[in-house]
């Protein structure tokens, strides 16, 4: 397990309710996986964040990831890897906050995600 509990920004928070409205997907957890995907899937490294307000968004790690758990964790193993990160769980922990973060401000911000339709194109053109 990557974190034990996951608190996303405010900033997150705002970007997630924006992508509910333009999806019709209601779960957190489910926008928060498509998120975190994309991010991984980009070619840079996500910057480090300045400590943004937290909101009153949280979930288990258990909640986010659900019966793939082990799948999302080795996607970020293998991303720290290539990317020559230690494998350390302060490492680990540091780089999902920062992919989740980035992939929801991303997918939030492109002005591409306007439904769902554009969410499953956006995924199968990568």
């Amino acid at each position: 397990m990557i974190v034990r509990q996951i608190r996303l920004s405010t900033k997150a928070k705002d970007s997630l309710i924006k992508l509910k409205a333009k999806t019709g997907i209601q779960n957190w957890n489910v926008l928060c996986r498509w998120a975190y995907c994309y991010s991984l899937s980009e070619d840079t490294i996500p910057i480090p964040l300045l400590a943004g307000e937290a909101s009153n968004v949280e979930m288990s790690w258990q909640t986010f990831a659900g019966e793939y758990s082990d799948l999302y964790e080795a996607l970020l193993i293998h991303w720290c890897s290539k990317n020559g990160k230690p494998l350390d769980q302060e490492t680990l922990s540091n780089y999902f906050r920062l992919h989740l973060e980035r992939g929801i401000s991303h997918l939030a911000g492109t002005g591409l995600i306007r439904s769902l339709d554009d969410l499953l194109d956006k995924a199968l053109e990568e």
